[in-house]
């Protein structure tokens, strides 16, 4: 079965390795001899959240295997007066923003668009394994660029249910990867030096948790991933919120997504991302962000038709120092070492930490069995809102 494994009220949409699954055996489907003359009913039941779920992933095969416009897949699904409830954040109590079918597959279509998407050379049991908690709970948000992942912690231990892994943890597969740069978001919970000494840069961008960035810190993010010289990893508390609120931002700056498309392409990567006011914000930032954009480019363009490119990393980091040639960044050594103490938060658990507790949980309640067919692959009885696809 495609089930989506919900944290509390959320539902959808099914994550990147359910839609590789569910395009392989459609695709094989459609290809099959024996099947060449008939025609494939997708059906689901009357559950409005598989529904939901249903349409968003036969229109995304539409977008990508079919080469239709995300308008013309969403036409044919609402067809026959049909109507899909959108999806919602990762948290409990009222829906603060709604995310629609047609978002998902704008997200889908600039995925492709933009090199982001492409089952080619996808490893669906990788992706897999590595969004397990006792894997390193990480995600590619943009592949070679964006890697999502949870917290380290001082030393590997499983607390609240949760496994937590060291910074030595996660450093073979960065370098595999490319990664260079850290930015942790979150309090310090380890020693930056841990990923420092081992050739890494780290950044200190914290800001608290559930909670949105100041200007501040989201022009100093976007300036650390303008200048990386490889892939960057970010990382909060559970990697979800925070992380994916400022990577958010930087695809709207660098790719003109909406704020939706945003949303929706991070959440299809790393189900769970980008909670409560957190999507209001990065709605609230589409527009200066795409103006923001506009200019980098421009500036970009006119650098290397003037043969500047060379001097870009040196003039970055101008807005960051003051007259007298002192960082604002910069804080004492003693500063800079001081951990934060989970005593710091005895009276109560964050959100990242009740979030990395049910994505644990949840894990565990999931199954590995097979897939089932097609033609109940949502589960239940058969329903009235179907598509076919000849094949």
């Amino acid at each position: 079965f495609f089930l989506y494994l919900s944290f509390y009220a959320d539902f959808g949409p099914l994550n990147l390795a359910m839609f590789y699954r569910f395009c392989c055996k459609l695709t094989k489907k459609l290809k099959s001899i024996t099947l060449s003359r008939k025609k494939i009913i997708f059906y689901t039941c009357g559950d409005q959240k598989k529904q939901a779920n249903a349409a968003y992933l036969i229109g995304s095969y539409a977008v990508m295997h079919l080469n239709m416009t995300p308008e013309e897949a969403y036409s044919l699904l609402v067809s026959r007066n049909s109507t899909y409830i959108p999806f919602r954040d990762a948290s409990f109590g009222t829906c603060m923003y709604n995310l629609n079918i047609l978002d998902c597959l704008h997200a889908v279509h600039k995925a492709l668009q933009y090199g982001w998407l492409d089952f080619t050379n996808f490893d669906v049991e990788e992706y897999e394994h590595y969004e397990r908690a006792e894997n390193g709970d990480l995600n590619w948000i943009i592949p070679g660029k964006f890697l999502a992942f949870s917290g380290p912690h001082p030393k590997s231990k499983i607390e609240n249910g949760y496994p937590l892994h060291a910074p030595e943890a996660y450093i073979p597969y960065f370098r595999k990867h490319n990664i260079t740069t850290v930015i942790r978001l979150n309090k310090k919970m380890y020693d930056a030096r841990r990923f420092t000494d081992s050739g890494f840069e780290h950044h200190d961008l914290f800001f608290v948790d559930g909670s949105t960035p100041n200007d501040s810190i989201v022009r100093k993010f976007l300036n650390i991933c303008e200048n990386a010289e490889g892939a960057i990893a970010v990382h909060c508390k559970a990697g979800l919120g925070r992380t994916g609120t400022l990577i958010g931002c930087y695809m709207m700056k660098h790719y003109r997504l909406t704020a939706a498309e945003a949303i929706a392409w991070i959440r299809i990567c790393r189900p769970g991302s980008i909670i409560g006011p957190q999507q209001n914000f990065v709605e609230e930032k589409q527009n200066n962000l795409w103006a923001e954009g506009d200019v980098f480019r421009e500036k970009m363009f006119n650098e290397r038709e003037n043969g500047k490119m060379a001097v870009t990393r040196i003039l970055s980091g101008v807005d960051d120092i003051t007259i007298n040639g002192s960082n604002k960044n910069r804080t004492s050594k003693k500063k800079e070492v001081e951990l934060y103490n989970d005593e710091d938060e005895r009276n109560g658990l964050t959100q990242g930490d009740k979030l990395r507790a049910l994505k644990s949980k949840r894990q565990a309640r999931s199954s590995s069995g097979s897939l089932s067919e097609l033609s109940s692959v949502c589960g239940c009885s058969p329903f009235t809102h179907t598509m076919a696809i000849s094949s």
